[in-house]
Parts: C-alpha cells; structure tokens; sequence
C-alpha cells in the first residue's frame, strides 16, 4: 500500500526553481510534524526541511533563504519550494509524515527518521 507520492523532480540549470508535492493517504502529522528529505549518490539521507502542527519550520543551513516547506491542507499536498538551485542540492528527494516519537518534531536533528509513512521519491538533478 503506497501511504505517499512525491512529484515535481526534475532537471534544472543552476539558479532555477522547482516544487516538489507529496500526497497521500499517510500525508498526516502524527505526534506533531512532517518534513522532507534528501539522499545523494553515496551520501547519507539527510534532513532538509520539517513543518509542524503550529506551521513552526525548520530548515537545514544550507537550503535556509532558498527552499520553503508549507502545507496546503485543502488539497492536502505537503510543499517544497526551491529556488536559486545549485549542483549540491541534486539528489533524490523524500517526503515523510505521521511522526513516530514526541520529540523528534522539537529536535534540532532534521535528520532523525522518527516518521511512520515515507514517499519514493523524486529526482532533483542541477546541472552548472
């Protein structure tokens, strides 16, 4: 059973923008937050952005002025918008939802994995 599906990847030159959607039927807050993340070839899936109950977001420094997470609760669609793109930012994107623990929504580690409902992925690719 697919509980998330992102959309929106692509390829884009250097400075360009994208928007990245996830939807779903798991697309819930949990114990508190969802958030999106990346994995690039040979490099650990990290954290990039998470958005809470309270609309409170958190972003990882290197996309923080470039990339907004939100959530639009009529279409139920959690966002990723990302702007001024460059080369680092390629990798395959994931959203997660329905946070597992309390405090993984407060922690200042946007890289813990505390969510029940992970998407598959889309591929961002920047080219210079």
């Amino acid at each position: 059973q697919v509980h998330l599906v992102e959309s929106g990847g692509g390829s884009v030159q250097a400075g360009g923008s994208l928007r990245l959607s996830c939807t779903g039927s798991g697309l819930t807050y949990g114990r508190g937050c969802m958030g999106w993340f990346r994995q690039a070839p040979g490099k650990a899936r990290e954290g990039v952005a998470r958005i809470d109950i309270n609309d409170r977001t958190t972003y990882v420094e290197s996309v923080k002025g470039r990339f907004t997470i939100s959530k639009d609760d009529a279409k139920n669609t959690l966002l990723l918008q990302m702007n001024s793109l460059k080369p680092e930012d390629t990798a395959m994107y994931y959203c997660a939802a329905d946070a597992s623990s309390w405090d993984v929504c407060d922690s200042p580690i946007l890289g813990r994995r505390d969510y029940n409902f992970w998407g598959q992925g889309t591929q961002v690719t920047v080219s210079s």
